[in-house]
């Protein structure tokens, strides 16, 4: 096999492994922002308030983008330094900062969308509300708590491990896993 065979096939491999981890991400974020629109939805419902349907599309979207931009940050590396850190604080601190740069991208997006449609730059930051913001902020960051706290414990206890204790495959019997002790 040739050098450029191997960079093809590490390359074909590479590409296979970042679609596998955006689907799971963008799955289990779907599963979640969806959710929230049905909660909305029924929530809204009780005051005799019709929601929009394509409030789900829109869920849907936004976990497409942000299972994207997460994957961006992780190739930047955002987030490593807290790695060495207890596990709770890995945690806690990666879903932090990513809810941030979330945040950051959806300011990027508003202004994106509002200087496309013609609008003046300015007005990016008077039509965006604090309340809304926060709000959002608080959200991503619910939703990033376990995702990150199963990506944590993948890379502390490795893929395989992990997988095995999630379908329990007698992990636990084995004399060198931590569930065994």
């Amino acid at each position: 096999m040739s050098s450029n065979e191997k960079k093809q096939g590490s390359f074909a491999q590479k590409v296979k492994h970042e679609l596998i981890e955006f689907w799971i991400i963008a799955f289990y974020l779907m599963f979640f922002f969806c959710a929230l629109v049905a909660y909305t939805t029924l929530l809204l419902k009780k005051y005799d308030v019709n929601d929009d349907a394509l409030n789900y599309g829109f869920a849907v979207v936004n976990a497409l983008v942000i299972g994207k931009v997460i994957l961006i940050g992780e190739m930047m590396r955002v987030g490593r330094g807290y790695e060495k850190r207890p596990l709770y604080q890995s945690v806690l601190l990666k879903s932090i900062v990513f809810a941030v740069l979330v945040l950051v991208f959806h300011i990027l997006e508003e202004t994106v969308k509002r200087v496309i449609a013609g609008k003046p730059f300015g007005t990016v930051w008077h039509n965006l509300h604090v309340e809304d913001l926060v709000g959002r902020a608080l959200v991503i960051f619910c939703a990033f708590i376990p995702l990150f706290a199963f990506r944590e414990l993948r890379r502390v206890l490795g893929q395989e491990k992990l997988y095995a204790l999630l379908r329990g495959r007698g992990v636990a019997d084995a004399p060198e896993s931590p569930v065994g002790r």
